[in-house]
């Protein structure tokens, strides 16, 4: 019997916390996934995740983010290649080229707001119920003495 890992399935989606055990089921897709650049998805409250993606040499105006469809697309792509056209490297270890990540978002997951600090990208996330569908809680009462029904004649009628 083979063991298939669902590990790149888990991390591109996100607020699908119930149907994580269903997912272990199902057969997963050959193939490699790519892994640049690396990320980290966290869960930062009940109903609130962050995705922290490393971008160094990335610059705002490099980085595009784009919700469509329950999906969410980071993509960078170098615009100034002036500066490293003069350059002579002796070693180039900090990778630049273009990258386009995409994640499957769950219904009323909405990206809230992205922020580049330290070479990191941080898209936070949260997810909102409408008011239809978050549980209630139902108030039990019971009827005391004073709100029952009074009798006034206990009499049957012949």
């Amino acid at each position: 019997m083979r063991h298939f890992d669902l590990t790149p399935l888990y991390r591109s989606t996100i607020g699908f916390d119930r149907v994580g055990s269903l997912l272990d089921t199902l057969s997963s897709f050959e193939g490699e996934t790519p892994s640049y650049p690396p990320y980290n998805i966290e869960r930062v409250a009940e109903n609130a995740y962050r995705i922290s993606m490393a971008v160094a040499g990335f610059g705002e105006s490099d980085l595009d983010i784009e919700v469509k469809e329950n999906t969410l697309s980071i993509r960078g792509e170098k615009r100034t290649e002036q500066e490293q056209e003069n350059a002579t490297f002796l070693h180039r270890g900090i990778a630049s080229r273009s990258f386009e990540r995409r994640f499957q978002l769950a219904d009323y997951v909405v990206v809230k707001s992205a922020s580049l600090e330290n070479g990191l990208l941080h898209v936070d996330l949260v997810r909102e119920l409408p008011e239809a569908m978050k549980p209630r809680t139902i108030a039990i009462t019971t009827k005391t003495e004073a709100d029952k029904p009074k009798v006034i004649d206990s009499k049957a009628a012949a």
